[in-house]
């Protein structure tokens, strides 16, 4: 070699905290506003529109021209996209092209509902997952790895509306224990019926750890083949502090990035769930959007959901890099 810039060398560096933050956000802000175009085209060339939906079949095309001008759809996409998203920037989300309520006012509710659905899902996930993951992980190839390992391939190849099915066959309708949807007095909350909850969280529940404790094995069986690792059992640690203070701290970073993207991920993954059990969440005003072509509540859940699968990434990204400078390398 003749030095560090010698042909074929890679030279690398951690990039600053702030520096590496910007960046994620900045692409995250580009990502979402991708996305946020290609779902207002989406919404915009679904067979039908407002106008039609509203009139009905009978409407003359003078009357259909008339109420498309009322609700703006006679102006170009690309002018009504700027408008909508600008709007959006500021938190207006548009009215409903169905019955001209704020869109905001429409989802506010099954929001929060869907958000109850997920935080409840979340943090169970956590708990399973770490502790399935944690017991076939630290030793790779047992039996105890075995077992659990294909319990969990299992429950991620079933479909959700199979794994619900069969909870509701079994928890509803053998043991008639449970409800088999999720019938919230009108404008409660779910935590007024708590056991409505039950079967949907435990539906969303089984998947997403089931998934997650894949990654968490993963994460802590190549942990426990590390070097240090290694040495520290050989040095004569116990297996308690050989788990806590050499594997654990090397397996943290890709479990938080595994955590991290699943958080947002779950908001968007509930629409199985909540249909199949009729929970009062953001799925039923998204099927209803489309029902009546109202493309302003469409475009109004749809970029929520995507901002929250694109600030779950972020999340990822940004709790995987405190936890491991190394991810901040660039060359």
């Amino acid at each position: 070699m003749n030095g560090p810039r010698a042909r074929g060398v890679r030279r690398w560096s951690l990039v600053p905290p702030a520096v590496a933050c910007g960046r994620r956000l900045a692409g995250a802000a580009a990502t979402l506003l991708a996305a946020s175009a290609v779902l207002f085209a989406a919404a915009e060339v679904l067979p039908g529109d407002a106008a039609a939906s509203a009139l009905g079949g009978s409407a003359t095309a003078g009357q259909l021209t008339q109420l498309r001008a009322q609700l703006g759809l006679d102006r170009p996409l690309v002018v009504r996209y700027a408008d909508w998203i600008g709007a959006a920037l500021g938190g207006d989300l548009g009215r409903s092209t169905a019955d001209g309520r704020p869109v905001r006012a429409i989802i506010a509710g099954p929001l929060a509902d869907t958000l109850l659905l997920v935080g409840v899902c979340a943090a169970l996930t956590v708990l399973l997952a770490l502790a399935v993951g944690l017991a076939a992980g630290l030793r790779p190839g047992g039996r105890l790895d075995r077992v659990l390992s294909g319990g969990a391939v299992v429950l991620v190849s079933l479909p959700q509306f199979v794994t619900s099915g069969i909870l509701v066959l079994v928890c509803a309708s053998w043991l008639g224990v449970l409800p088999a949807v999720s019938l919230v007095p009108f404008g409660a909350s779910p935590l007024a019926r708590p056991e409505v909850l039950v079967l949907p969280v435990a539906a969303l529940t089984l998947f997403s750890a089931a998934w997650a404790s894949r990654m968490v094995r993963a994460a802590v069986a190549d942990a426990a083949a590390a070097p240090h690792v290694a040495a520290a059992r050989l040095a004569g640690l116990s297996e308690r502090r050989v788990v806590v203070r050499h594997l654990l701290p090397t397996a943290a970073g890709p479990c938080a990035q595994v955590f991290g993207w699943l958080a947002g991920a779950l908001v968007g993954g509930t629409a199985v769930v909540e249909q199949v059990f009729n929970y009062p969440g953001l799925s039923r005003e998204l099927v209803a959007a489309v029902e009546h072509h109202d493309s302003a509540v469409l475009e109004g859940v749809g970029l929520l959901m995507a901002a929250a699968v694109v600030g779950g990434l972020v999340l990822a990204d940004l709790v995987g890099m405190a936890v491991d400078p190394r991810l901040r390398r660039t060359r």
